[in-house]
């Protein structure tokens, strides 16, 4: 007998599976494990139930852990099962009977009276989550004393971020969408707006970007028409940003998928910029440019609150992998720039060794951001430079983890 639901659970298992299990990401199981989940409401409710288990993994498996006399493996089925149980009740509002009907189908042929016992006894006990989920230890003890603002900041999914083509329109889109704005040329949906029904989506008037995201290609300045290359481009909200403000651009990036999105949305937006697919390690420009936007490859644990797989998969090796990469990235950027020419890095994770540490090797002559650029409520470092994270800018909603510093040549 099929039982309504229960697709959309199978389908939660395997992600969460996917993720702690291979290391993908959600977006990366995504195919696979929906493939057999029918409607959007399914398949959002899916990745909802999949995204707060992974979240609050720390603490659902403290609760668990406090209703079992002998504590159940890691890798046992029954511990997963129950991770998302508890996580529709106590995150997504479901009701218990729905959780244990669904819940306890994924065991068939397992021990559900274990699972069924130790859901009841929890549920019986009126248990909660706290305010902030418990980051996972690795995760802690690379974040120091950063971790509990930072985990403040995933207490809840992020809010629907929009950057404006015209930032002078700022006002009026807020009032046409029903939004707010934390700076020019920004405005803020609450989470779960349909993005393709809103007014101006087709006519190419706004795009989806972080506030955070957004950032990076601000700081590079006004265009007037001067040459700029957009470094690891895909999916493309920078290089938006850039031809909207006047810049010649050459959106570069070796991922063939990810350009052909850049495409789409300069179609929308009836923006222009030289596509370019190639490995940045093996393409070399006719003429240098006037500026250069480097938002690098990186672990992307900035985005942990749209992404919280990223607090599980993400180690000290990848750290290290990426930091590499980046290195090399910023000594091939720096030398296809003008003399007095601008560069501008930034990437979405968290982790030093990414952001301030490549900073402080790259040998041209700093440009520090100031104040006045950036959403009031943000200040730049001592060096100049800007760390955002998720416990910033909490009660307006938050933004993602991201690090910026900017450059003149010579």
């Amino acid at each position: 007998m099929d039982i309504p639901g229960l697709p959309a659970r199978r389908a939660a298992l395997n992600l969460v599976d996917a993720v702690l299990r291979r290391g993908e990401t959600l977006d990366q199981a995504a195919g696979a494990a929906l493939a057999r989940v029918r409607g959007d409401a399914d398949r959002a409710l899916t990745r909802a139930i999949a995204g707060e288990t992974l979240r609050w993994k720390a603490d659902l498996d403290a609760l668990i852990d406090s209703a079992t006399r002998q504590r159940l493996p890691d890798d046992a089925k029954p511990r997963a099962v129950l991770e998302l149980m508890l996580a529709q009740v106590l995150r997504l509002d479901t009701p218990p009977h729905a959780v244990i009907a669904t819940g306890l189908a994924l065991l068939a042929g397992g021990p559900r009276r274990l699972a069924h016992g130790v859901f009841s006894t929890l549920m019986k006990r009126e248990v909660s989550l706290p305010e902030s989920p418990t980051l996972p230890e690795p995760v802690a003890a690379r974040w120091g004393e950063r971790t509990a603002a930072i985990a403040a900041g995933l207490a809840s999914p992020p809010p629907l971020d929009l950057a404006l083509r015209d930032p002078e329109r700022t006002a009026e889109w807020a009032q046409k969408l029903g939004g707010s704005s934390l700076m020019s040329g920004h405005v803020r949906l609450p989470r779960g707006v349909a993005v393709e029904g809103l007014e101006g989506f087709r006519d190419g008037a706004w795009w989806v970007q972080d506030l955070a995201a957004s950032l990076p290609a601000r700081l590079t300045g006004s265009g007037e028409g001067r040459r700029v290359l957009d470094l690891c481009a895909a999916p493309g909200g920078k290089t938006l940003q850039l031809a909207a403000a006047g810049w010649n651009v050459t959106a570069l990036d070796i991922s063939k998928r990810r350009l052909e999105r850049l495409r789409e949305n300069l179609a929308r937006t009836g923006l222009a910029a030289e596509v370019v697919q190639a490995d940045a390690f093996q393409w070399e420009p006719e003429a240098p440019f006037d500026a250069i936007l480097l938002d690098a490859p990186c672990t992307a644990t900035g985005t942990c609150r749209r992404h919280p797989d990223v607090l599980h998969r993400i180690g000290e090796r990848q750290v290290a992998e990426m930091a590499d990469l980046q290195g090399r990235l910023l000594d091939r950027a720096a030398g296809w720039l003008k003399p007095g020419g601008v560069l501008v890095y930034a990437v979405c994770s968290l982790e030093p060794e990414e952001g301030e540490a490549q900073a402080a090797k790259v040998a041209l002559t700093p440009w520090p951001i100031a104040a006045d650029e950036l959403p009031e409520g943000l200040s730049p470092t001592p060096e100049g430079w800007l760390r955002t994270d998720p416990g910033m800018l909490a009660e307006a909603g938050g933004l993602d983890g991201f690090f910026v510093a900017r450059w003149r040549k010579g």
